[in-house]
């Protein structure tokens, strides 16, 4: 296999509470699926902790600093009535962006050309100035700022399959050149926003479907208007917000897809990275809730990276 998998064991440690969805227990559950005999031939990296240059291209410095102060020495806390924090959350959440600019480095230096970073917390509803939906940094834009600030990346595109829309990666991209998010997402559902075009903003798809959305009528809009839209653009790097909550067994979302309509958008994005980007794909962990189907899903969309290699 060719695929490299980005993880940290601090990721583990991010304690949510007892019945909080974004558990340690997802993480897990993706880790010892990745760790099975069908998958001994992926190569694993320990994420770095992200500095603080990298996370204040995207977020303010007086938000990153207040978020790294507010980490508790003991118990929980929250930033949010969703975003709940431990003694451990803080080096959690520099690992999980750490891990996304460390995949840049990767390829940027040719040593991989398909990475997933296993991380938690999540990181698409994270706002420049505020923590949102279980997110404290968003990795994704983070990383995307570093490939275009440190190896200057000319154009850099996020697709987000996530079931919720990223709020926050639509507020640092937006209206931004050489910057490019497309995102499908139930709507309406949390955050609430993603219900259309972005004035001012016309590096912003989104691609907002209703309840019950089913495999075919999730599929022509990819195929339509995500991936027309990504071809447009031409991205040199692509990220994938890897949210697998769209599944019809997920508890938090009423889509009905399954594990293999999101492994086709995977392939679809990939066929576009190979065309304009050397292949270059990084993806990254955001949502998915029920663990059995996460940790098929995560499997899968591995498998599918590491396929067109």
């Amino acid at each position: 296999m060719h695929t490299w998998i980005i993880t940290h064991d601090s990721c583990l440690r991010h304690d949510t509470g007892a019945g909080h969805p974004e558990s340690p227990k997802r993480l897990e559950a993706v880790l010892a699926r990745l760790r099975e005999p069908d998958f001994a031939g992926l190569h694993w990296k320990e994420a770095p902790r992200a500095q603080r240059e990298q996370l204040v291209r995207v977020h303010d410095a007086t938000y990153v600093d207040n978020v790294l102060r507010a980490i508790p020495s003991r118990g929980f806390d929250a930033l949010d009535g969703d975003t709940v924090i431990c003694p451990d959350s803080g080096e959690a959440a520099l690992r999980a962006a750490g891990a996304v600019c460390a995949a840049v480095d990767m390829v940027m230096a040719g040593e991989a050309t398909r990475i997933f970073c296993a991380v938690r917390p999540p990181g698409h509803h994270a706002e420049p100035d505020h923590a949102m939906g279980f997110c404290l940094f968003n990795n994704v834009a983070v990383a995307a700022a570093h490939a275009r600030a440190v190896h200057h990346i000319e154009r850099v595109a996020v697709v987000d399959f996530d079931v919720h829309h990223g709020n926050g990666t639509q507020t640092m991209f937006a209206g931004q050149r050489g910057l490019y998010y497309a995102s499908t997402h139930e709507f309406p559902l949390f955050p609430g926003t993603g219900r259309g075009p972005v004035p001012g903003a016309p590096n912003i798809l989104n691609v907002p479907l209703p309840p019950m959305t089913g495999s075919q009528e999730f599929r022509d809009a990819f195929r339509d208007r995500v991936i027309p839209g990504l071809r447009a653009f031409g991205p040199e790097l692509t990220f994938i917000s890897a949210g697998f909550d769209a599944h019809h067994a997920d508890p938090l979302a009423t889509m009905e897809l399954d594990e293999q309509d999101l492994t086709w958008a995977t392939r679809e994005i990939a066929a576009v990275a190979n065309r304009f980007g050397h292949g270059w794909l990084i993806s990254t962990l955001e949502g998915g809730y029920n663990l059995r189907v996460l940790a098929e899903c995560v499997a899968a969309h591995v498998t599918a990276l590491d396929e067109e290699t």
